[in-house]
């Protein structure tokens, strides 16, 4: 169905604000957050399968930290994870059934319940769930993508103002400027070691996220939010919600340049029944960045095809396979950062818990903001068949409606099933959106 709306740096800079992130072994700090006590408060909301690794992510960062209280669009979700949790972590799960939060406004009192609130649940959420988190002086980590639209980048960007503003850390899932080999490799690519790049190839090709059935009696719009994946004016679709990672990765190996333009094409070619909801399966977009350097994505969520992840940087003098850790050419060369049992997605956590402990904030609005934007145009000029520019995402006033604060149970969700019980498909092309 169609939707409008007309209502309106180098490796050492890096380190520099990255730095907690490598310690992994500085957990006994002095305590510094926000309840004055040997205890980090974490809520979570947001309780499928990401929550649940971020939580365990965070639990990870140290023992001070404990998982307080939990919320989802569903009750029985909350307490399966809990379980799990609990099982994994006894000692740092503690969530009674008085913290546990079911429905669209179980957000609020997550938040009031924490010191730090992690944000996993659907991505329209994400940036009005970090905002008023932040209005609360609580410290937030929040999963990509961290808008949907034109409309949540500016509360994105307020969000993230407002910490910097009250001394608050807001840490991105965008966990790939975490991983230390790809520190280390980009640091070389920044050194020239493939000479100047000219073009970058961004691929992941997979199956489709996991799927959630439709319960019995269960109203659409729960329905939606609870297999939110598969709705692009909850998920924001593949392009921001996966290839996103690539594109922060293309930017980063361009000096954390913004495209100027980009074009795309994509649809639905496979995917077939309600339960894939009305999202695209395969995406293709070409950027246009600065210098006149040129960056190929693709993404596809079809099952029994090839699957790959990858970031290849072309340079004139050779190539970074940079998930690899490798480069090939002038200069042949890998790292040995592979060997390391250091995870990205723990040291995000680290970074974020330590900053806390010490009272030094960290905050990644530069690259949230940036690389939620370069997917959102990808995933717009697919979307409509047309050249999407930098300029005009900025100037635009568009939102996927209903906007995130007007959502409750009882709202008409913007696409329903067809006779045929099928969800109709944006059409390249036909769709206008900005």
């Amino acid at each position: 169905m169609e939707q409008q709306n007309h209502e309106a740096a180098s490796r050492r800079d890096f380190l520099k604000a990255a730095a907690p992130a490598m310690v992994l072994g500085s957990l006994s700090l002095p305590h510094v957050h926000a309840a004055g006590s040997d205890v980090i408060r974490v809520g979570i909301i947001g309780c499928g399968g990401r929550g649940e690794a971020a939580a365990m992510n965070a639990m990870n960062a140290g023992k001070d930290v404990r998982i307080v209280a939990m919320g989802d669009i569903l009750l029985d979700r909350v307490q399966e994870k809990r379980t799990r949790l609990r099982l994994k972590y006894p000692g740092q799960v503690d969530v009674p059934d008085d913290r546990c939060f079911a429905g669209f406004g179980a957000f609020k009192h997550v938040i009031e319940a924490a010191d730090v609130v992690i944000i996993a649940n659907a991505a329209k959420f994400h940036s009005l769930y970090a905002k008023t988190a932040i209005e609360a002086g609580r410290h937030v980590f929040v999963e990509k993508p961290h808008a949907i639209d034109p409309v949540g980048i500016r509360t994105l960007r307020a969000a993230c103002e407002l910490a910097k503003d009250k001394g608050l850390s807001i840490v991105s899932g965008l966990q790939s400027r975490y991983h230390p080999g790809y520190i280390e490799v980009m640091e070389r690519v920044h050194d020239g070691a493939i000479g100047e790049i000219v073009a970058i190839q961004e691929t992941w090709l997979r199956a489709p996220y996991v799927l959630y059935p439709r319960r019995p009696g269960m109203p659409e719009i729960v329905y939606q939010a609870s297999n939110q994946y598969h709705f692009h004016w909850l998920s924001g679709d593949d392009v921001p919600q996966t290839l996103i990672h690539n594109l922060d990765r293309s930017s980063w190996a361009l000096h954390n340049a913004a495209p100027i333009r980009c074009y795309g094409m994509g649809g639905r070619s496979t995917l077939k029944g309600a339960i894939y909801g009305d999202v695209f399966d395969h995406h293709a977009v070409v950027y246009d960045f600065p210098q006149g350097v040129r960056v190929y994505a693709f993404c596809r969520t079809i099952d029994n095809c090839y699957n790959e992840n990858s970031s290849l940087i072309l340079g004139t003098k050779g190539r970074c396979d940079l998930l690899q850790l490798r480069i090939t050419g002038e200069t042949n060369w890998e790292s040995q950062a592979a060997k390391s049992k250091a995870d990205a997605y723990d040291l995000e956590h680290v970074a974020l818990f330590n900053g806390i402990r010490k009272g030094v904030p960290v905050n990644n609005s530069d690259y949230m903001v940036r690389s939620t934007q370069i997917g959102l145009i990808g995933q717009f000029s697919c979307y409509t068949g047309k050249e999407v520019t930098w300029e005009q995402f900025d100037k635009s006033e568009f939102y996927y409606p209903p906007l995130p604060e007007n959502v409750t149970a009882e709202t008409e969700p913007p696409v329903v099933p067809g006779p045929d019980g099928n969800y109709p498909v944006l059409i390249p092309g036909v769709t206008q959106l900005l």
